[in-house]
């Protein structure tokens, strides 16, 4: 006879991980389903970087609170904070610096403006002509490769089934809850949680409810080893660059440039139209990168719906069926956002507000 799980969640990476969690802590029968590898998708492909500056404003207290929870990882998933600093070198930049930055101080971020003389004490590698910079001493980043190891094994102590290499082909309604179809072997539930980050869309599509998902091609570039450089995590006022040299002298640049491709299509694909401008950028703000070599590009899916903020709650229409997902910025928030999920499932008083996937998406944009 096959077994009814309390709940059913699609989707491996943090998110869907720190929800099975929670929910594990009060003795749900829990699985977790993921296509391939956990923390393979978004959460093991991006540029790890858990910089404050970068967050928005509406998104502060969600970010501070997860970055609590990824320093309480600490060794277990490479965590460091050396501290970070964002980077101005035009007037109008430094004009978008001040403003943001303001902001998101005010909405408790430790951010501070420091002066030039402080910035090249601290990193005299760093480039002539900033004229302004931001300074957040809880800046910092965490290996993403290690996140599925880490939950896989938090899960396995929470006695939670998971199924890797498994992915969800059909989702249907039953009297008592839900049926997935998977390669492995059907799977019956009583809840639904999708948190499947690029691949929502045409899960939720399954059970009728049309989500206004996008979905963008992340790219990051490793360098080769080199000598030590800089210790903070570096950033640009525009959001096109982050950079930190992890310990063993590799240099890890980001910034949201994009290749090309579909979740339905496999992995992205890197182009030299979007990476060697991100590049160009990190050696300017860097010089000494002028001599290294990368080794390795990459691409990871990003989805978002039209006001950028996150899907999480209850998935519009369905009863017992749940969406945690778009979150920009999602490696920081998620430890913290999966927690909140697994009490609003629960039917608690979530500590902070939730994300209602049937809200007007255009709202933010008036």
């Amino acid at each position: 006879m096959s077994t009814t799980h309390d709940i059913a969640i699609i989707g491996g990476g943090i998110m869907g991980c720190a929800t099975a969690l929670r929910l594990a802590e009060v003795g749900m029968r829990t699985i977790v389903l993921d296509q391939g590898d956990l923390g393979l998708g978004a959460s093991g492909v991006n540029a790890g970087t858990l910089s404050l500056q970068i967050k928005r404003v509406k998104l502060m207290p969600y970010a501070l609170a997860g970055h609590r929870e990824w320093e309480a990882m600490g060794v277990a998933v490479g965590f460091k904070k050396p501290g970070g600093y964002t980077l101005a070198f035009t007037a109008r930049e430094a004009a978008l610096l001040q403003e943001r930055q303001s902001l998101k101080a005010q909405a408790g971020a430790p951010i501070r403006f420091v002066s030039i003389d402080e910035l090249r004490k601290a990193e005299p590698n760093l480039a002539p002509g900033i004229v302004a910079a931001s300074y957040c001493p809880e800046d910092g980043y965490a290996n993403s490769s290690l996140t599925g190891r880490y939950y896989r094994l938090r899960m396995r102590a929470a006695d939670i089934d998971v199924r890797e290499r498994c992915p969800a082909t059909k989702i249907s309604q039953t009297s008592g809850g839900f049926r997935i179809e998977t390669p492995q072997a059907p799977v019956k539930c009583v809840r639904l949680l999708i948190a499947a980050g690029g691949w929502i869309k045409p899960l939720a599509g399954q059970l009728g409810v049309d989500l206004p998902i996008n979905v963008r091609v992340n790219t990051a570039s490793v360098t080769e080893r080199m000598k030590p450089l800089f210790s903070a995590v570096i950033g640009h006022a525009t959001g096109l660059l982050t950079m930190k040299q992890k310990t063993d002298g590799t240099v890890l640049i980001g910034g949201g440039w994009q290749g090309r491709g579909t979740p339905q299509s496999g992995r992205g694909t890197v182009t030299m139209e979007t990476v060697i401008p991100n590049l160009a950028l990190a050696q300017f703000a860097l010089p000494a990168l002028g001599s290294a070599r990368v080794t390795r590009c990459w691409t990871g899916f990003e989805a978002n719906v039209p006001d950028f903020y996150p899907l999480a709650g209850q998935l519009p229409g369905v009863a017992n069926a749940f969406v945690l997902g778009c979150v920009r910025g999602g490696f920081t928030i998620g430890p913290y956002i999966g927690r909140l999920m697994g009490d609003f499932i629960l039917g608690r008083e979530t500590e902070l507000s939730l994300f209602d996937p049937g809200r007007d998406f255009n709202e933010e944009l008036q």
